[in-house]
């Protein structure tokens, strides 16, 4: 009888006690999306990633119009050519086609892969941006509500101006290939060493 008694006590000790120590857990939310979407750098990193796709485009038309000029000489002469030429012709349409199908497959994936590298040092600055935060307010989490991950929550503080302002005073992120634009101030660097 003792140990049941016992037993229960420390169950509800442990209960009592994870209890209180979740209750002590501060959390807050932000979105992340949102708060990307206010960064001076976003719009030097689209502007970046739009002029590579208009690069990517204007290939993908060039080729695109080589084989639509291909193919109309080919109709106007297909009558007097022998069967040989022919053959040759519709193989030489036929590989172009797939050259321009594979391109197209390829440039998007490429596309892809560009506008992650030229997202990613933004992505780590605002990370970085809610870590800083986090740590000065004392929040053990803070969960990102622009993916909606969260099913319920109780009220928690929203972290979206103090990073916003973190994020000001840190350097711009350097996104790769990219000029900063937009009339978005480069920070200045430092003084080699022994320089005044």
């Amino acid at each position: 009888m003792k140990n049941t008694t016992l037993n229960k006590t420390i169950i509800a000790l442990l209960a009592l006690g994870t209890f209180t120590f979740a209750k002590a857990q501060k959390i807050a939310h932000i979105s992340l999306d949102s708060l990307v979407s206010t960064m001076p750098e976003t719009k030097t990193a689209k502007d970046a990633a739009q002029t590579y796709y208009k690069g990517i485009e204007n290939e993908s038309l060039s080729m695109q119009t080589e084989l639509e000029t291909k193919y109309q000489k080919y109709m106007q002469e297909e009558a007097s050519m022998s069967e040989v030429i022919k053959k040759n012709k519709q193989d030489e349409l036929n590989q172009l086609q797939r050259r321009i199908e594979d391109f197209k497959m390829q440039a998007q994936q490429d596309y892809q892969k560009k506008s992650a590298e030229l997202t990613a040092p933004i992505m780590q600055k605002a990370k970085k941006g809610i870590e800083a935060v986090a740590k000065e307010a004392g929040y053990k989490y803070v969960l990102d509500t622009s993916v909606g991950n969260v099913l319920y929550s109780e009220p928690a503080e929203d972290i979206f101006t103090a990073v916003k302002k973190k994020l000001d005073s840190m350097p711009l992120a350097n996104i790769p290939g990219a000029m900063s634009t937009g009339g978005v101030k480069e920070p200045k660097k430092p003084a080699p060493k022994g320089v005044k």
